[in-house]
């Protein structure tokens, strides 16, 4: 990205950390699109265009989410924005499952969209006040669990239990 003008005309979106993060994941994805797109021809059609719409989605969110003056509205388009994010990683997994990339490939990626989704959690869970949107002892992210061990967290939280 561009350095930054005193004099360049900014929205308030482009202040947050999660928006510039998503611009950052978009940087980061475009390359890798680029290279499936021409080293598996034929192959890489649906999975590429919908990691590219879904992480564009996830930006375009978080921008007009922001813009929202009603708190709930907010939490909504954070919300679809953290649903796009969580999208994405899941269409990265696809990719190497298909083997038109490798687990190192879409490492980096992945460690930005786990930051990208915990800090729109944070946002939901700010602006959705009604007790039906996130909360933050239920939306903890891990990096690394194991099916089973995501499991036992989760079993240990519905009894009361925590970290």
């Amino acid at each position: 990205m561009e350095p930054r003008s005193p004099n360049r005309t900014r929205f308030d979106h482009e202040n947050l950390d999660v928006y510039r993060l998503e611009l950052e994941f978009l940087a980061w994805v475009t390359p890798l699109l680029r290279k499936i797109r021409k080293e598996a021809p034929g192959l890489h059609r649906e999975a590429c265009d919908q990691l590219d719409r879904a992480s564009v989605s996830a930006l375009l969110n978080t921008a007009e989410g922001n813009g929202k003056r009603q708190t709930r509205q907010r939490a909504r388009f954070f919300d679809d924005a953290r649903g796009s994010a969580v999208e994405c990683a899941a269409r990265l997994d696809a990719m190497v499952a298909k083997a038109l990339c490798r687990p190192d490939e879409v490492e980096d990626g992945k460690r930005m969209l786990l930051r990208v989704v915990s800090m729109l959690s944070k946002l939901v869970g700010r602006f959705d006040r009604s007790g039906e949107g996130l909360r933050d002892e239920e939306m903890s992210y891990q990096v690394g669990l194991e099916a089973g061990d995501a499991a036992i967290e989760d079993e240990g939280r519905e009894r009361g239990g925590g970290r």
